[in-house]
């Protein structure tokens, strides 16, 4: 990896930080799994309330991953970053080798 800039570093920390909360990264995959689902959808699918969804996919938006519009009185959400499902994928594969790597599967079964 190269050797960042301050501002670079900030904005990357941010953005671990903004997938570091496991509502919020749950939320992330039902949207890149339901593309333009409205916030109640999502909220039901995530087994959470529309208020704390909503401020989570709010936070999401901001961080510039999601992009939002309304419909009526609701409001859908789609990813926006092109790099996010990659990245997901990347990270969730490392965690699930580690994940095998640390817990033999006999182990599990017991």
């Amino acid at each position: 990896m190269a050797v960042m800039s301050g501002p670079v570093l900030r904005e990357t920390a941010a953005r671990f930080a903004l997938l570091g909360d496991p509502t919020r990264l749950h939320l992330l995959s039902l949207v890149m799994e339901r593309s333009d689902h409205s916030v109640g959808e999502l909220a039901d699918a995530a087994g959470v309330s529309v208020a704390n969804a909503s401020q989570h996919l709010r936070r999401l938006e901001s961080g510039g991953i999601l992009g939002r519009r309304r419909v009526g009185n609701t409001v859908h959400y789609r990813v926006v970053e092109a790099s996010i499902e990659q990245l997901c994928a990347i990270v969730c594969a490392s965690v699930q080798e580690r994940a095998r790597v640390l817990v033999p599967a006999d182990a599990v079964d017991q």
